[in-house]
């Protein structure tokens, strides 16, 4: 088996790998304490991980892609009947857990091992005899129409898909990463901490997520900074009153964004104050990473950028057929195929055969136009964000963006709801920025008619003192309604 992180076993060993407030491993520990650990899971064919934002998850992880054993992370935040699910259906050997951590009752049954994060330097994991092709990851999608499914990840996609982002975004050894987002998600835990150690370079985490925290890691020689837009949302609030975290990011190598779709103003006002362009990347659990603005490439804020390489990506009609030009207009589900993508969702075999189409594309179920240059601009989600209204398939991002720029919108979502002459209705929800003074519905329908077309125009608007947003930040849009 060839291993996923080389410096593990290389001539970067004294180099700092990861960093938790004031906790650190340089690379000789890590390797000590993954390879003490990982001679012990080295039986199970998966163990569970309480995926905590601590030094402890990430030697697990990788402890456990050592042994050539899946890791199911687990959020910590997870209600009893959805443990209870992903541990039935996974049916991992062990559970492994922080020292000192209270348990829930649901994973009462499962074996316990606490994570030693120390262990005699000189020491590296038992070889194993895992494949490319062989679980590494089994990661819980979130279970909006139905129980949580587990994508099993391949040790093949985990590697490309890093590879592809090391050669997108010019990613190696020299380059610190700051960031503090969750463990039991791609972003934070493979992008997040996998990225970083498989080329041998370093992450320094955050514990929780606050502009102090960027502006003091990334002025003490991070190079690069990984976030939600909800996060980036907060810096370009900050901006104009921080000149420390203005230097901070201004100072920055590569600004990431992902996991939802950053408002173009975000993009606009960070720009403005700092110099440096956020560059957004596309990715799924199924699939990882899809898409990325290239760091050589253009920064074209609202796009996800264009296909990594060796992801193959196109655009299909609702009858399946695909786009066969790309006008930068014309809305189509997009479908992808590559090394990148997951196997199967565990022991759900109908579920993978209705996400493949015959010659192997994965039906991603989002939405999105392509420029004539490749460049991809996602429009939102099938199920939740495809408006029909007139005749017009409608993104509703497109529409979100716009309201975003009127300056009396803090926040905005966009639904449709079933309407006897267009089909569908364009409604917005907003959250204003003076709630005693908010924007009539007249305004935003003139504001984005202007804008866009006047059949993108909201019909209906609702006022909000907030979005409900789950923790990655993204607008949980079935928990609206009128």
């Amino acid at each position: 088996m060839t291993s996923l992180f080389p410096a593990l076993r290389g001539a970067t060993a004294d180099r700092p790998a990861l960093r938790f407030g004031d906790r650190s491993l340089t690379y000789a520990q890590l390797a000590a304490a993954t390879g003490a650990l990982a001679g012990r899971l080295a039986q199970y064919d998966r163990v569970a991980v309480w995926a905590t934002a601590e030094l402890e998850t990430a030697v697990a992880v990788v402890a456990a892609l050592e042994a050539g054993v899946a890791a199911v992370p687990l959020n910590p935040k997870s209600g009893e009947k959805e443990l209870g699910h992903i541990l039935n259906d996974s049916t991992p050997g062990l559970l492994l857990v922080p020292p000192g951590t209270e348990l829930p009752a649901a994973v009462g049954d499962l074996e316990r091992v606490d994570i030693d994060v120390h262990g005699t330097v000189g020491g590296t994991a038992p070889d194993s005899a895992a494949r490319d092709g062989d679980p590494a990851l089994v990661v819980y999608t979130s279970g909006t129409t139905g129980p949580p499914k587990g994508a099993v990840l391949p040790r093949r996609a985990i590697a490309t898909t890093l590879d592809a982002l090391a050669e997108a975004w010019q990613w190696t050894s020299d380059d610190i990463l700051v960031h503090g987002l969750p463990l039991f998600h791609v972003h934070g835990l493979v992008l997040g901490i996998l990225g970083p150690l498989r080329r041998g370079g370093s992450v320094r985490h955050l514990g929780r997520f606050s502009t102090e925290g960027v502006a003091r890691e990334l002025n003490a020689g991070a190079t690069m900074l990984f976030g939600v837009p909800t996060m980036y949302h907060r810096i370009a609030e900050t901006l104009a009153g921080d000149p420390g975290l203005v230097k901070a990011l201004g100072g920055a190598r590569l600004l990431v964004s992902g996991s939802a779709a950053l408002p173009v103003h975000d993009h606009e006002r960070i720009t403005a104050m700092t110099g440096r362009r956020v560059i957004e990347r596309y990715g799924m659990t199924e699939t990882l990473m899809n898409t990325s603005v290239r760091a050589d490439g253009e920064p074209r804020a609202g796009t996800v950028g264009v296909p990594l390489p060796g992801v193959e990506l196109r655009l299909v009609e609702e009858d399946g057929s695909p786009i066969m030009s790309y006008d930068g207009e014309t809305v189509g589900e997009i479908q992808v195929r590559g090394p990148n993508l997951f196997t199967e969702y565990l022991n759900r075999p109908d579920a993978t055969a209705a996400a493949f189409t015959a010659d192997g594309w994965f039906r991603t179920g989002d939405m999105a136009v392509r420029d004539a240059d490749g460049y991809v601009r996602i429009v939102g989600r099938k199920a939740t964000d495809l408006i029909k209204s007139g005749g017009y398939k409608i993104g509703a991002g497109e529409i979100e963006n716009a309201l975003l720029e009127h300056p009396g919108v803090r926040e905005a979502a966009v639904t449709g709801e079933p309407d006897p002459d267009l089909g569908e209705r364009i409604v917005a929800w907003i959250v204003p920025e003076d709630p005693q003074s908010a924007p009539s519905l007249d305004e935003l329908a003139d504001h984005v008619a202007a804008r866009l077309a006047p059949h993108k125009r909201p019909r209906v608007v609702h006022h909000l003192t907030a979005l409900p947003r789950n923790d990655m930040g993204k607008i949980m849009k079935r928990a609206l309604h009128g």
